[in-house]
């Protein structure tokens, strides 16, 4: 509120002043004028409204001078590595708004009236705290040190969180920041899961599903299941179904837990070859051994893997995939090695423990971006020339190929080198070929592995063919394309030497996973 202040003087008195002054004579009316008795005022006082202002608007933060910056970089050093406290005198007047001067107490011993010891034994850190702080940021703490149950304790050991997580945890209740890494971000999870500071944890499952990729996909579903994050639980299947094949070599596969493991493996839209799933099961076994402190042999794999072993597809592997491979491998029985030939072979198939139906796996969508496609007797040439496009896509896809066009004079063989790039960077590259039957389809061409690819970000689709040099080539291109829950746009690419634009050329089609 602000305060304006008027002197106004009172119509009445003037009136008065007027009526005593007439009373006298002529001659006494130039000296009364002079003597006129002091004239009456009101003060009136009128209230407007303003906005507060906080500590941070009216003293707004300057470039201190040199020897105060360095010292403020050194108190935030000390913060971040030891407990030290702050030496210097007046070090309040350093920081201008109480957030700054609160995140001064991180990590600092000055007026810490806590104090928590943890790690698990032999790797502890003693790491101070401030009761006050600590209660208004988690509801946790608040009924640990206020609560009708409180103890009062200086030291509280917890063992079962890591310090690096704890620290993070705590930076984000004392400076509301929040840092995270790639190597901790789960303990750091855990731990604001532990002590129910909601946003942190938010921020911890954002930065997960950012970089969830096919290496850390298994690790990161059996952890979601653990924290109860339905969303990255979700967000994980999408990408092991989309690069199962992937999934299942990664180191990470081996790290999960038999759960886990038992949800993978009766998964029906992995898009994955048996004797692929077949080969991580017992790479997964191989390690669970080691966990459980066993010998790594034949016995003690099948041991380990229990009834999770039928869960794997086998009779649905390719004949050479069985013979060459799980026949061989010592981990099935004699009769069910036999069994599964005659499943193959024999007119009436044996009952088996195994499942015998194959997976679903993934249905690939196709965006087409021509409404049309011609030839002409000049056109479309290949002589070593790019035709490329770029695009991008407003939801998370996987791009499992392209497809190309083939030849207007009759069926031909064309070899495709196709390649998806990031700003440059090789995402996904493949050589093939493909047989073309004189028509105006679409012929596909698939990556080895499906590419990963973010939402809101243009990436660059590129093929180059060698083979009939007259083909058909699209026309009536279209900049943005609906495709099923997935909106793709097209933009001309400066890679492509061969006539590919958004209007007409090469590469009608994406192929993806959604």
């Amino acid at each position: 509120m602000k305060c304006l202040t008027f002197f106004l003087m009172l119509p009445e008195t003037v009136k008065n002043r007027s009526k005593k002054s007439s009373k006298k004579g002529n001659s006494s009316s130039s000296s009364s004028s002079s003597k006129l008795p002091p004239v009456c005022y009101e003060i009136i006082t009128l209230k407007t409204k303003k906005k507060k202002k906080m500590a941070a608007d009216i003293f707004p933060r300057k470039k201190p001078a040199n020897t105060n910056t360095t010292a403020v970089q050194q108190y935030h050093q000390q913060n971040l590595n030891n407990n030290n406290t702050i030496p210097a005198p007046n070090w309040q007047g350093l920081y201008p708004t109480i957030r700054e001067r609160n995140a001064v107490m991180f990590n600092n011993d000055l007026m810490a009236d806590v104090h928590f010891v943890v790690g698990p034994p032999g790797g502890t850190q003693r790491l101070p705290g401030h009761k006050y702080v600590l209660a208004v940021g988690s509801s946790v703490f608040h009924a640990m040190f206020y609560g009708e149950l409180a103890e009062d304790k200086d030291e509280i050991r917890i063992p079962d969180v890591e310090p690096a997580a704890f620290l993070a945890m705590l930076k984000y209740i004392y400076c509301d920041e929040i840092d995270l890494a790639a190597d901790t971000v789960l303990a750091t999870l855990y731990a604001a899961k532990k002590y129910i500071v909601p946003h942190l944890a938010r921020a911890c499952v954002n930065f997960l599903e950012t970089s969830l990729s096919a290496k850390n996909a298994c690790v990161l579903l059996s952890q979601s299941c653990l924290f109860e994050e339905p969303d990255l639980t979700q967000r994980c299947w999408e990408v092991i179904d989309a690069q199962a094949e992937l999934a299942l070599k990664s180191e990470g596969f081996c790290d999960i837990d038999f759960q886990t493991l038992e949800s993978i493996l009766q998964r029906e839209t992995l898009n994955a070859k048996e004797i692929v799933v077949f080969e991580a099961a017992l790479n997964w076994a191989d390690v669970e051994c080691q966990r459980q402190d066993l010998p790594v042999s034949i016995e003690n794999k099948r041991k380990v893997l229990g009834k999770a072993l039928y869960l794997i597809r086998i009779p649905t592997m390719a004949l050479d995939d069985f013979a060459n491979g799980a026949a061989q491998s010592g981990v099935l029985t004699l009769n069910e090695t036999n069994d599964i030939f005659l499943w193959y072979t024999a007119a009436k198939k044996p009952e088996l423990e195994f499942v015998s139906n194959a997976r679903k796996g993934l249905v690939p969508q196709r965006c087409h971006r021509f409404q049309s496609c011609a030839y002409r007797s000049n056109q479309w040439r290949y002589r070593g020339r790019c035709d490329s496009i770029q695009f991008a896509v407003d939801k998370r896809v996987f791009i499992a190929g392209f497809g190309l066009y083939g030849s207007s004079c009759g069926s031909a063989e064309y070899s495709a080198k196709i390649e998806l790039k990031r700003q440059g960077v090789i995402l996904g590259q493949n050589l093939s070929k493909y047989f073309s039957d004189g028509s105006s389809n679409t012929f596909p061409v698939w990556f080895e592995y499906p590419v990963q690819i973010e939402p809101d970000t243009f990436y660059t689709a590129s093929v180059i063919l060698d083979g009939n040099e007259l083909s058909y080539f699209g026309q009536e291109g279209m900049t943005e394309v609906q495709c099923g829950k997935v909106t793709v746009q097209f933009q001309c690419s400066s890679d492509s030497t061969n006539g590919t634009g958004v209007q007409g050329g090469q590469i009608p089609e994406l192929i993806f996973y959604a």
